[in-house]
């Protein structure tokens, strides 16, 4: 059961074992620079999204030690007497930069840049993975279905199939790149999300017909609601439903079979019986490829669960949190020196990353350009990636959840034909990699 809102037990326990050996070495206090990337993108896929960014600056507010936390990690021997006293009084002092919520990402995008003590700054890793990960692997998700649906609105409607916590960030992360509702009700109240539902196929199996099921929907929430047409007989639903409307119907609902041919003859019978203005709405299973492929179908919007909430198919985003960065002594202004693994396949590149997203003439981006320890050189076409999350233990990155709305719609407006794609091809864009000269440097994340 838990007993507390703080977020400080989210996480793993050697995050405390590495400070509390830190803390009697007397490196614990050392200035370190972490960096929160991706190596490469979900097989196939030609662009990430960022997601989570809000949901950080929360959590990083209510990372505190209490004494039921405490004394939880004493119980188990996680601390001694002197990681104690550090984890009562913690406060993160340090500073963060980061790609804006809704942003688009690419391989090696340096996505968080924390800037404190070792001690400060590695025991928030799990927490901060644990957040973008999951949130960045939604929103990439709905944002290649928002994508494929055009105009026609998505409905979020996964909270059944993740784990409760998890439906409301997903709901959230769904509205950031696109979708239009959620079903989740502590979505809308926690984050504003708009939230939406009418019925079940358990409604209309409780009464004795579905004429009665369907009145008793109406008689409460009007003639506007969406009716559920595929518990028996879908026309016969559909007759039924335009006969107590009188053509009416807000909009009909299929979660079962052939979507695009029951949509098909769904449609011809709603304008045969004249009601012309019901709405479509399909669900069923539906993730972004199905989505394109009712393009071409009279449906009017789309409602999506299992897929959008596992990451359709890329549940994680494969983040990783790695020390880029040391103070070369214990003194309070030394100077950060890189520091980088060398392992095969998961090596890292060390230093300060400074991004930009440079654009042609028409605003289409056609690369992302790290420099390292050192602005990017630009011409005047490039877009500044990285922005102030925290200042020196004070959050000032938060921003209502529809600005980043708006700059996810801009940010994938920004994509070459090629980022529109549905089929496994390479990233979009390609990322550069430039020494404080710009001097390209070889990228370690290509392959």
């Amino acid at each position: 059961m838990m007993t507390s809102c703080t977020t400080a037990l989210l996480t793993d326990e050697y995050e405390l074992t590495m400070i509390r050996a830190a803390l009697a070495s007397g490196t614990a206090g050392r200035s370190c620079l972490f960096e929160l990337f991706g190596r490469r993108l979900p097989p196939g896929r030609r662009y990430g999204v960022v997601a989570g960014v809000g949901r950080v600056l929360e959590a990083l507010e209510s990372f505190r030690f209490g004494e039921d936390e405490l004394a939880f990690l004493r119980d188990r021997d996680v601390i001694d007497a002197r990681t104690e006293d550090f984890l009562a009084g913690y406060r993160f002092t340090g500073s963060m930069w980061g790609y804006a919520e809704g942003d688009l990402y690419f391989p090696g995008s340096p996505l968080l840049i924390v800037r404190s003590s070792f001690a400060e700054a590695v025991v928030l890793e799990t927490l901060l993975l644990s957040i973008y990960n999951f949130d960045s692997a939604v929103a990439s998700a709905a944002s290649r279905m928002t994508m494929m649906a055009e105009t026609r609105p998505c409905i979020e409607m996964g909270s059944r199939r993740v784990q409760e916590r998890a439906a409301v960030a997903a709901a959230r992360a769904a509205y950031i790149a696109g979708f239009s509702a959620t079903s989740n009700l502590e979505a809308g109240r926690t984050y504003g999300v708009p939230t939406t539902g009418t019925a079940a196929h358990s409604f209309t199996l409780l009464h004795d017909t579905e004429e009665a099921a369907f009145a008793a929907q109406l008689a409460t929430l009007g003639d506007e609601t969406t009716l559920l047409v595929d518990t028996y007989d879908i026309p016969a639903a559909v007759r039924t439903a335009v006969r107590l409307t009188s053509g009416r119907l807000g909009a009909v609902r299929i979660d079962s079979g052939d979507l695009r041919a029951t949509a098909q003859e769904v449609r011809a019978l709603l304008d045969e019986l004249g009601a012309t203005n019901t709405r479509i709405i399909v669900t069923s299973d539906l993730d972004e490829y199905q989505i394109a492929a009712l393009s071409g179908t009279p449906v009017d919007g789309y409602g999506v669960g299992t897929a959008l909430v596992t990451g359709s198919g890329a549940p994680t985003c494969s983040f990783v949190y790695k020390l880029v960065a040391r103070a070369i002594s214990d003194e309070p202004d030394a100077p950060l020196q890189p520091v980088a693994k060398k392992s095969a396949s998961k090596s890292t590149l060390g230093g300060r990353k400074y991004a930009v997203r440079h654009r042609d003439d028409r605003g289409i981006a056609e690369a992302e350009v790290i420099g390292l320890d050192a602005m990017p050189p630009g011409d005047g076409f490039e877009r500044p990636l990285l922005r102030t999350l925290v200042d020196h233990g004070e959050p000032v990155g938060a921003e209502p959840l529809s600005t980043a709305r708006e700059r996810h719609a801009a940010a994938r407006a920004e994509l070459p034909r090629d980022g529109y794609k549905m089929s496994r091809g390479e990233p979009a864009i390609p990322t550069f990699f430039l020494d404080r000269s710009g001097v390209p440097l070889p990228n370690p994340y290509a392959g």
